[in-house]
């Protein structure tokens, strides 16, 4: 079935699909990773805040449209204000302290979404205007899936000129390669950090509204995705966009047909992308700069 071109043709637009809400996911921690050396795991919990937050509007009346545009600003605010108020606490105490700070908001943010949604899975429902199918390579595709695609290119170019044409750019690039030199030089990275992680955020709210539709909205939502996210980052390297573009496209294929060719080992496909890429390329793929654990 797999060598039927139009079969084929499908599972590679799935692939792309899903790649694009792992990356998504992944430049915000990638950076913040590749940046400050914060392994940060509470980020997919920004994401499914930010999913239960579409939910709510659509139920109180508002479209998809409005949830797209106000849910990832509220998952910014909220990224913020837990960096501020929380995350910047363990800055400097090493990777130990940051997971065991950042597990404990997974399982809080869980057990409030359970209080106040329960515990059933919601939806959300697609646009009306993407409801339907489109004809692509001699495929009728869903036209909401061929969306999510679309609006995964418009994140990398756009981040692409951010980070390569512009000053903050300039300054983040500077913080990952070499962050003692750059304070050195005037540049404050702590608020380019700041700013980088509440983009990170908005990102992630983006992933969490576009994916509501086709995954679903449920607690822990966001543990499923995380650990993807973070094979995404290690394999592509740290504090790189291209790195988090190829990182995702491996993996989100590696995904795809992995549970069509091997349904019982899917998985362990995705891990064993992972194991080659590390023996072969220990920093990832497209790493920004060396990078050395510590904590």
């Amino acid at each position: 079935m797999l060598l039927q071109p139009q079969f084929f043709a499908e599972q590679v637009l799935n692939s792309l699909q899903f790649s694009m809400l792992l990356f998504l996911l992944a430049i915000g921690l990638s950076v913040v990773f590749g940046l400050m050396d914060y392994l940060n795991l509470s980020h997919g919990t920004i994401y499914m805040f930010a999913a239960y937050v579409a939910f709510s509007i659509t139920q109180w009346g508002g479209s998809f449209w409005m949830a797209l545009a106000l849910a990832p600003v509220a998952a910014a605010i909220v990224g913020m204000m837990l960096y501020f108020l929380l995350l910047k606490r363990a800055e400097l105490t090493g990777h130990l302290t940051q997971v065991l700070l950042t597990v404990g908001v997974i399982y809080m943010g869980i057990e409030l979404i359970r209080i106040g949604y329960g515990d059933l899975p919601k939806g959300v429902s697609q646009p009306d205007v993407l409801s339907g199918t489109v004809e692509i390579l001699g495929v009728l595709y869903p036209a909401y899936r061929l969306f999510i695609i679309g609006l995964g290119l418009v994140v990398m170019i756009g981040l692409y000129f951010a980070l390569e044409r512009t000053r903050l750019g300039a300054f983040v690039r500077a913080g990952v390669d070499d962050r003692a030199t750059a304070e050195t030089l005037g540049i404050d990275i702590a608020k380019v950090f700041a700013l980088v992680f509440g983009i990170g955020a908005y990102l992630a709210g983006v992933a969490g509204v576009v994916a509501a539709p086709i995954f679903g909205v449920y607690p822990g939502m966001d543990v499923s995705i995380i650990i993807l996210v973070l094979i995404v980052v290690v394999v592509g390297g740290l504090g790189s966009l291209r790195g988090a573009i190829l990182g995702s496209l491996l993996i989100g294929f590696a995904d795809t047909f992995g549970k069509l060719l091997l349904p019982q080992f899917a998985m362990m496909m995705i891990y064993l992308v992972m194991a080659l890429v590390l023996i072969f390329r220990p920093s990832g793929l497209m790493p920004a700069r060396r990078f050395t654990v510590s904590g």
